[in-house]
């Protein structure tokens, strides 16, 4: 199931920019001199397990820092200055109880407001607005262990767009949702005026995007277009499964 980009368009595409990036853990390469520059509103991000995507998504979310060159979101270096990356960047994780960490809904949107430098009462005040934007004004003061999987994952929506980020990460966030929450969540989502950039193993999910970006062991093995980046991707999945698992590797 696809975004479709319904948000405002006077709000310009986020500027995401990679110079010769480079990233290892515990001696194996996982982002491998990579540069790159894409403005678009609808990002879509595929890859065999282990290419890359998720350390990528981190990358650009400022949450590790680049062994050598720099990510940087609308000219924002993301992991030097993370006061301004966490006003510019905001990422959904596939579990959302790996991002919540206060008890109650109104709590939790409110921290991220009370980081960019908002006092205790406007941060409040903003949590409160938020909750009423997506008619969840009734879960205020709700504790966040009472929710399901997927109202957490609004959860942690809300607390992100309440920062008013230009980019907003997608890592497989709607794995395990029913059908039902994750046409609710595509729809809150087609909303929003930032970017999007989604990571994700169903194609068919990007087949409206702007552009999709196709990582192989650590590096940019495609970006352009959607159809015609997708459509060779998924050729040389439907080839992989044939021939056996290594003829990628």
């Amino acid at each position: 199931m696809q975004i479709a980009q319904t948000a405002s368009t006077t709000v310009p595409a986020a500027r995401i920019t990679l110079e010769g990036v480079s990233f290892s853990r515990d001696g194996r390469v996982l982002i491998h001199d990579t540069s790159l520059e894409v403005s678009d509103a609808r990002i879509g991000l595929v890859g065999r397990n282990g290419s890359g995507k998720t350390t990528l998504a981190r990358l650009l979310a400022g949450l590790i820092r680049p062994d050598s060159g720099r990510v940087l979101i609308n000219g924002v270096d993301v992991a030097r200055d993370r006061r301004a990356a966490i006003r510019t960047v905001g990422i959904l994780f596939q579990n959302p109880d790996h991002q919540i960490i206060f008890p109650t809904v109104d709590e939790e949107l409110a921290f991220g407001l009370r980081q960019i430098g908002q006092t205790k009462q406007v941060a409040e005040e903003g949590a409160q607005q938020m909750l009423a934007r997506f008619g969840k004004s009734h879960w205020q003061g709700r504790a966040v262990a009472t929710l399901s999987q997927g109202q957490r994952h609004l959860v942690c929506l809300m607390a992100v767009l309440a920062m008013e980020p230009a980019l907003i990460i997608l890592d497989e966030p709607f794995t395990g949702l029913d059908i039902p929450t994750m046409r609710q969540m595509h729809r809150y989502l087609a909303q929003v005026a930032p970017s999007v950039l989604q990571i994700t193993h169903d194609p068919a999910a990007l087949s409206a995007y702007d552009r999709v970006i196709w990582m192989e062991k650590g590096a940019v093995m495609e970006n352009g277009p959607a159809e015609p980046v997708l459509m060779r991707y998924e050729a040389a999945m439907a080839e992989a499964q044939d021939a056996g698992p290594d003829i990628l590797d």
